[in-house]
């Protein structure tokens, strides 16, 4: 049920693949709402459509049927720039290669809202300024990216999503070739943001015992459904058993992780 704290609502979607001869059906009649201060959760196994579902959330991807609307309005609607406005996406790729400092990587942030020679004001300076703050690495700002280690960059690219300045935050797998250390943080500085600035971040990870422990909401893909709830009603539910097709891993309700036999 849609709410005044939506950001992002899907009805009827259907996610997956057209070919000129068939169309590959992955997922159907979701139903998802994306909400201001939560942080939640996509997981699922290797090859379920977690990917496929951000593409089509974010609108690099058209759904099958059903629509997608981000504040109101349809996500394939939007203006490349408006839709900047609105959506910020961080992808686990490697950055090409440039002499980028921390700061610059992160005022690329406010290209949505320079001018056509990409100056940047008082105000996209302080917007620069807030997210390196928010992130804990203005220490950092002077330095190029490349001289940075792959958690600090990881925090990098989260501020650069914050100085965009969209309501929703999305990112693809932000803890892959993260030590437990590195994850933890990155999870807990995730979960701070959303609530100290009300907006929704939404992420894929395999970290689940991580997921469930510091998520405000999961939404988890298997074969059969897709389903969005807190985590403690997953648990509840027995979501997690439905996980993973294999006897030597299962899901232990009364300590909330999973147990290899």
């Amino acid at each position: 049920m849609s709410t005044t704290n939506d950001i992002l609502v899907t009805t009827g979607l259907s996610i997956g693949y057209k070919t000129k001869t068939s169309v590959t059906v992955i997922a159907e009649s979701l139903n998802l709402n994306l909400q201001a201060g939560k942080l939640v959760t996509l997981i699922g196994a290797n090859g379920i459509g977690k990917s496929t579902l951000l593409r089509t959330i974010t609108g690099i991807q058209a759904p099958l049927k059903g629509a997608v609307l981000l504040n109101n309005k349809k996500v394939t609607a939007y203006q490349p720039t408006e839709l900047a406005q609105n959506l910020s996406i961080v992808l686990t790729e490697k950055l090409p290669p440039s002499n980028l400092t921390v700061f610059e990587l992160v005022a690329l942030g406010r290209q949505p809202y320079t001018n056509w020679i990409g100056t940047l004001s008082d105000e996209d300076i302080a917007k620069v300024d807030t997210a390196l703050e928010l992130t804990q690495i203005t220490a950092l700002a002077n330095k190029r990216h490349y001289e940075i280690s792959d958690g600090q960059l990881q925090k990098v690219l989260v501020a650069r999503a914050l100085a965009q300045d969209t309501p929703l935050i999305i990112l693809d797998e932000p803890t892959t070739h993260l030590d437990l250390l590195h994850k933890v943080a990155l999870f807990k500085l995730l979960r701070k943001l959303t609530h100290e600035t009300g907006k929704c971040i939404l992420f894929s990870t395999h970290d689940i015992d991580l997921a469930i422990q510091l998520s405000d909401e999961m939404i988890i893909m298997t074969p059969e459904h897709i389903t969005q709830d807190q985590p403690c009603n997953h648990i509840a539910n027995g979501l997690f058993d439905t996980l993973f097709k294999d006897e030597n891993i299962f899901f232990d309700k009364e300590k909330g992780k999973f147990i290899i036999r």
